[in-house]
């Protein structure tokens, strides 16, 4: 029987764009206090809340 060559690199694998990963949650935090911060600044300006907006109150 004769041996099989191993390979002499590893591959890089590239992290996964989608799903749960380091970038997918990085970018999701990120959007998140962009998200909140405006919120919070259209609060101020227009002196109502969020349940005003929506109508909700």
């Amino acid at each position: 029987m004769v041996a099989q060559p191993q390979p002499s690199v590893t591959p890089k694998l590239e992290e996964p764009k989608f799903g749960f990963s380091e970038y997918a949650e990085r970018l999701n935090g990120r959007a998140a206090m962009i998200g909140f911060v405006i919120m919070v600044v259209i609060e101020w300006v227009t002196d109502k809340g969020v349940l005003s907006w929506l109508g909700l109150k």
